[in-house]
């Protein structure tokens, strides 16, 4: 989806921090669950568990004094938005996610997540270390809304600037920024025109079924990739590097997608079958009244 798309949301924010939302109202609620886990709450205390590459960066996080009022709708404990190589097996025994089929869980999966993370060199949420104790968020959508709001010198200013698959920066820099921290794709969305590389963009794959996750191995090694069993056509070629790119653990689509927007648990080729959008509004309304979102255009 295009800059040119139409969206009745487009920017809001949450917990007074700024997020831009798409139509795929999915996005943005997996967006403020790694909001939640970046602003450092779960992370305050040592009982919360923290795989091997988190650890480092718990100390810069936990002095954040600031609880989110998002947390409250998250109710969820000892979670870490990416998955890791050496212990994805015990994180979804943990949450549950081992008796969940994809996109919710890795049953009947196991063996795909296990090749496309042997692939990948980092789990941890970014590729350098940071000291900034509390990251004020954006997530910019990608709908029609942000056209001549010149919110982008606004979107810059924040700490991490999520964006939502292939949603364009060159050329809309005025309105939607120039930065990305994390940008949230699937195989059919990925940008792979080389123009769209940012070496400082962490891209954040979001798994819906097996077949992505052997696209994720193929392309990483070099392979012929097949078209076959998407919906659309994936992207061909990799424009990133493999230390910028990470798995999206499937707790938080459950929790997003399947526990609040009560998606099915299986899902039809054409991406929009399954939306009620009134029903999405709806849910970003509330979380507008609690004071959670708050609107930027």
């Amino acid at each position: 989806m295009t800059i040119s798309s139409q969206s009745n949301w487009d920017a809001v924010e949450v917990n007074g921090l700024p997020v831009m939302k798409r139509i795929l109202l999915f996005f943005i609620l997996a967006a403020a669950v790694m909001y939640g886990i970046l602003h450092g709450n779960l992370w305050r205390n040592n009982f919360y568990w923290l795989p091997p590459t988190a650890v480092e960066r718990r100390n810069a996080l936990n002095t954040c004094i600031l609880k989110p009022a998002f947390e409250s709708l998250l109710d969820v404990e000892k979670i870490y938005p990416f998955l890791c190589a050496s212990d994805f097996i015990r994180v979804a025994e943990y949450h549950g996610s081992d008796k969940f089929e994809l996109p919710y869980g890795i049953k009947r999966a196991e063996q795909f997540f296990r090749l496309a993370l042997s692939k990948l060199q980092n789990c941890g949420l970014s590729n350098k270390d940071d000291s900034v104790a509390c990251r004020r968020c954006v997530v910019v959508g990608n709908g029609g809304v942000l056209r001549n709001k010149t919110l982008g010198g606004k979107i810059d200013s924040y700490d991490v600037i999520i964006r939502m698959n292939n949603g364009p920066v060159i050329g809309y820099e005025e309105d939607v920024g120039r930065r990305t921290t994390f940008r949230l794709s699937y195989p059919e969305s990925i940008f792979s025109d080389p123009i769209h590389y940012d070496p400082n963009t962490t891209v954040v794959i979001i798994v819906f079924k097996p077949r992505d996750l052997k696209w994720l191995w193929e392309i990483l090694g070099g392979q012929k990739i097949s078209a076959k069993g998407f919906w659309k056509k994936p992207a061909l070629n990799m424009i990133y590097k493999s230390n910028q790119i990470r798995i999206l653990d499937p707790s938080i689509t459950r929790k997003t997608a399947y526990d609040w927007l009560h998606f099915p648990t299986r899902f039809p080729k054409k991406e929009n079958e399954y939306h009620d959008i009134s029903a999405e509004q709806k849910f970003l309304k509330k979380l507008i009244d609690k004071n959670f979102v708050v609107n930027l255009t």
